[in-house]
């Protein structure tokens, strides 16, 4: 995941004649990783906050600890 995608390679999609499908391509593959992206980033964000609560019934200050800090980094960074 993550890929870097540039305007200029999309641009050179967009201008190969005959090949709009080329762009489309480019395009799909992109709301795909994007999808895909979201999807890892929430799915992450709950089995957290599942460890935060686990971490919270068993009284567990240093889990909480460094399960919060990873929950509170995942959200600053996306």
């Amino acid at each position: 995941m993550d890929k870097q995608y540039s305007y200029t390679d999309f641009l050179k999609a967009m201008s190969q004649t005959g090949k709009e499908s080329s762009a489309e391509k480019l395009l799909n593959e992109i709301y795909l990783d994007m999808f895909l992206n979201i999807i890892h980033r929430e799915q992450s964000q709950y089995r957290l906050v599942k460890l935060i609560d686990e971490a919270l019934d068993g009284k567990d200050q240093v889990a909480f600890i460094k399960y919060t800090d990873m929950l509170h980094h995942l959200q600053k960074v996306n």
